[in-house]
């Protein structure tokens, strides 16, 4: 009789514990939508896709948003979106890098939040690897430089970031500044550039741009310059603006333009070859409001959202927001390689800028 009931007991503690986890596994399944349904509302172009998107997003109700932009740009962004819409914006703000970090966390732990992220390109680009993004249709895309659109058109450029030089105009003037970077190996430079320490990227997309041969003797001058070296865009801008720093060489200028409204006393100049670094923006995979994730997209690659980004003096991704900030020729770095060919840069700059 005691075996009987001992036996019973562990049948009955299996079934227990088979059922909890069938519970559990329907539970992670029940996070994400079921299989291309979002990717039939991201893709769909009938006729009514317009008033179809926003009925939709508003039965949502709601659309979670993962940017690195400054909170000075994003909240005027949601905002305007949600006075347009009716839609509320949960907005959460860190580095490309630290959403990008989360974003794997929770797609790890079966969780999915994000609706929409808005980072650089190349966390884009690992975000798109890691499958957890999807391709969405817009017709704000035909806008867009077909240059910077990834061929696998997970992300969309919505807003480029130019490296250009920078100075103060109380050190330097205008006129003084070369045409091209190659005049800043000038000696009369040594001592009044920098640099951020991390540019990596700006400087192989300058040695692809102008030959390995002709780039790598380029910056092997300039590590010989002894250039300034400073962690961060924004401290490198600060300095520029304290004089500290005379001239940098590869400061965003928005970062200046910003300053410079407010009264500062730099300037900035597009030193060829300007370098476009693309910010991206992308719609989740298994976004939990496909709806409101498009049309938050939908807005931003608009017009109307790429006109608020160039009156916050950011540059707008659109050709058709005409802007001064973007008016001269550029090249475009690739996320895609930024990404393969991490290791050979990262030796290249370690060898010339860190290692002396």
């Amino acid at each position: 009789m005691k075996s009987t009931n001992r036996h019973a007991g562990r049948f009955t503690a299996m079934l227990h514990i088979a059922l909890a986890a069938l519970a559990c596994a329907q539970w992670a399944q029940a996070q994400q939508p079921p299989q291309g349904k979002n990717e039939a509302v991201y893709m769909y172009r009938g006729a009514d896709r317009g008033q179809r998107l926003i009925e939709k997003a508003r039965a949502e109700g709601s659309v979670v948003f993962y940017t690195s932009i400054a909170q000075s740009e994003s909240i005027p962004l949601t905002k305007a979106f949600e006075k347009k819409y009716g839609i509320k914006v949960e907005l959460w703000r860190a580095s490309s890098d630290k959403v990008r970090q989360r974003l794997l966390t929770e797609a790890a732990g079966k969780r999915f939040t994000a609706d929409v992220m808005e980072v650089n390109g190349p966390e884009q680009e690992t975000l798109a690897r890691e499958k957890l993004l999807s391709e969405f249709y817009s017709p704000y895309i035909a806008d867009l430089p077909p240059s910077t659109i990834p061929p696998h058109r997970l992300w969309m450029p919505d807003r480029l970031n130019f490296l250009v030089v920078a100075y103060n105009t109380n050190k330097v003037k205008r006129e003084e500044l070369p045409r091209t970077y190659e005049g800043f190996i000038n000696p009369k430079w040594k001592g009044l550039i920098g640099l951020e320490v991390q540019d990596i990227d700006w400087m192989a997309t300058i040695v692809k741009n102008m030959g390995a041969e002709n780039g790598t003797a380029f910056f092997r001058k300039l590590a010989d310059m002894k250039p300034d070296l400073r962690k961060g865009h924004t401290l490198l801008a600060e300095l520029i603006a304290a004089g500290e720093v005379p001239v940098g060489l590869s400061v965003y200028n928005s970062n200046i333009e910003s300053m410079k409204r407010r009264g500062g006393p730099v300037d900035w100049a597009p030193v060829e070859p300007v370098v476009a670094v693309p910010q991206g923006i992308s719609v989740a995979k298994n976004a939990p409001h496909p709806h409101a994730a498009l049309l938050f997209t939908d807005f931003v690659l608009s017009p109307e959202g790429q006109e608020l980004f160039e009156s916050m003096g950011r540059i707008p991704a659109s050709m058709k927001v005409k802007s001064q900030l973007k008016n001269f020729p550029f090249i475009t770095v690739n996320p895609a390689t930024v990404l393969d060919e991490a290791d050979k840069w990262d030796k290249v700059w370690n060898d010339l800028f860190l290692k002396k």
